[in-house]
C-alpha cells in the first residue's frame, strides 16, 4: 500500500492536510461521516495532480454517486480519490475546502472562491487589472482608478 497510501496536500495558508487514498467503497468511512475529498490524476507513477476538491457531510454517499467523477475519469484522467475524515463541523469543512482549492487550483472547481477579506479581494482585482493592461506591458505605469 506504499503506492496508494496517504498523501499530504498543502493549502494556500501553507497548512498541510494528510488525506488517505480510497480505491474502492470498502476503504471508505461508514455512512454519516463528513469530510473533504480530492479527485486526483497520477502522472508517471509518483506525480499527483488535484483535479477537484469537495466537501461532504456524508462522504461515503457523496463519493459513490458523485456527478463529476465521470467527467474527472474520462476527460481529465482521474485515477483515484483521496479523503480526509472525520471533519464533523461544517465550518471546518468549508475552511479546509477553501484553503485547498485556493492552494491547489484544481481545474474542475469551476467557481472561484472569494476571500473573507474584502480589502484583499480589491487588491487582487487591481493587480489583475494592471496585469492585463497594455500600458504595463511596455514598461509604463499602470493607471490607478
Amino acid at each position: 500500500m506504499f503506492f496508494f497510501g496517504s498523501h499530504s496536500w498543502r493549502g494556500l495558508s501553507g497548512r498541510r492536510y494528510k488525506l488517505k487514498c480510497v480505491l474502492s467503497k470498502n476503504g471508505m468511512p461508514p455512512a454519516g461521516v463528513g469530510g473533504i475529498y480530492i479527485f486526483v490524476r497520477r502522472r508517471f507513477g509518483f506525480f499527483l495532480e488535484a483535479l477537484y476538491v469537495g466537501k461532504a457531510h456524508d462522504i461515503r454517499n457523496r463519493l459513490l454517486g458523485h456527478e463529476k467523477w465521470g467527467r474527472a475519469y474520462w476527460y481529465y484522467g482521474a485515477t483515484e480519490r483521496y479523503i480526509l475524515h472525520p471533519v464533523r463541523d461544517e465550518i471546518d469543512r468549508r475552511r479546509i475546502e477553501e484553503d485547498l482549492i485556493k492552494g491547489l487550483m484544481p481545474p474542475m472547481n469551476d467557481a472561484e472562491m472569494g476571500s473573507a477579506d474584502p480589502a484583499q479581494e480589491a487588491k487582487r482585482a487591481r493587480e489583475l487589472k494592471n496585469w492585463f493592461s497594455a500600458r504595463s506591458l511596455w514598461g509604463g505605469k499602470p493607471q490607478v482608478s
